[in-house]
C-alpha cells in the first residue's frame, strides 16, 4: 500500500480475504493510513482501489464471510469480465504473447510450425477448450509446448500431446469444481468433508432426488433394478436411511 501512494492498488481474489484482513483494509481505505507487516507506527496512502474476484460478493455478505461495509465501499463500479472460452478472438495475440515473454526469459526464440499453429489455434477457439484457469491455462500451455519444442519449433506431435493434457486437465477439474448440485445443497452438506466415493455417490443421489417430486418416486428411479430381486422392496425407507446417514432428510433437500 504504501508504494501504491498517489497511485493505484490491484486486488485480486479480494472475496478470499480473512474477516480480520478485511477491517484493516477499510480502514487504509477509509482513514488512508495502515500499520505494515511487524510495524509499530502507522504509514499513510492515499491510493485508488481496484478489486477482482469470481465470487459473489453480496451471497458472501449473506453467509457472513464479507463485511457489508468493506462491499459498499468498493463497489462503487462494477465490470464483468467474460472468462476467456467467451473470447476467442484474444488467443492468437496472446499466444504471441506468451511466446514473446519466453523468448525474453529464456533466450530461447520458439515458434509453431504452420500446421501446428493452426491445429492450436482451431482447438483453443473450439467448445473444446474450457480455458477453466483462463489465462493461466494458456501461459502453462505455451511453456509446456516450448519446453518441449526440438529445434525451437513446436510440431504437431507436441502439440497433440499438449492438447490432450489439457482436455484430461479440465475434464478432472469437472470432479472437485462447485457444480449445480453444490451450490443447490452445499448448506445442507459440506462434500469437501467427504471421501470422493461417498461425494460422487451422494450428488447422483441428490440429483435424481432434484428431479422427482416425492421419496417413493425418487425411491423407485434409485433402486429400480435392485427392487426386482427383492420380495418385498420398499425404497422410500431404503433411501430415507441413507440420507440419514448425513443428516440429511427429505423435507430438507426438497426445500433447498
Amino acid at each position: 500500500l504504501k508504494t501504491a501512494d498517489k497511485g493505484i492498488v490491484f486486488l485480486d481474489e479480494i472475496g478470499e480475504l480473512g474477516l480480520e484482513e478485511q477491517v484493516m483494509l477499510l480502514r487504509s481505505i477509509e482513514e488512508k493510513k495502515f500499520f505494515s507487516v511487524g510495524a509499530d507506527k502507522e504509514s499513510e496512502s492515499d491510493f485508488q482501489l481496484i478489486c477482482g474476484t469470481n465470487r459473489n460478493l453480496q451471497q458472501r455478505v449473506k453467509e457472513g464471510l464479507f463485511r457489508e461495509d468493506l462491499l459498499s465501499r468498493i463497489n462503487l463500479w462494477t465490470f464483468s469480465l467474460p472468462g476467456l472460452k467467451n473470447r476467442p478472438e484474444d488467443i492468437e495475440p496472446n499466444v504471441d504473447y506468451e511466446l514473446t515473454r519466453y523468448a525474453e526469459r529464456t533466450g530461447d526464440v520458439i515458434r509453431f510450425n504452420k500446421e501446428a499453429r493452426n491445429a492450436f489455434l482451431n482447438f483453443a477457439t473450439s467448445h473444446e477448450a474450457k480455458w477453466d484457469a483462463n489465462f493461466r491455462d494458456l501461459n502453462g500451455a505455451i511453456i509446456r509446448l516450448c519446453t518441449l519444442a526440438l529445434g525451437g519449433r513446436i510440431t504437431i506431435d507436441i502439440l497433440n500431446e499438449e492438447i490432450t493434457r489439457l482436455k484430461s486437465l479440465w475434464d478432472t477439474k469437472k470432479i472437485y469444481s462447485k457444480d449445480d448440485i453444490t451450490e443447490r445443497y452445499g448448506k445442507l452438506i459440506d462434500f469437501e468433508k467427504l471421501d470422493l466415493f461417498e461425494r460422487v455417490q451422494l450428488k447422483g443421489v441428490l440429483k435424481v432426488c432434484s428431479e422427482c417430486k416425492n421419496l417413493s418416486d425418487a425411491g423407485r428411479k434409485l433402486f429400480a433394478l435392485s427392487r426386482l430381486e427383492k420380495a418385498s422392496a420398499n425404497d422410500s425407507d431404503r433411501l430415507k436411511k441413507y440420507l440419514a446417514k448425513f443428516n440429511l432428510t427429505w423435507e430438507l433437500i426438497s426445500g433447498s
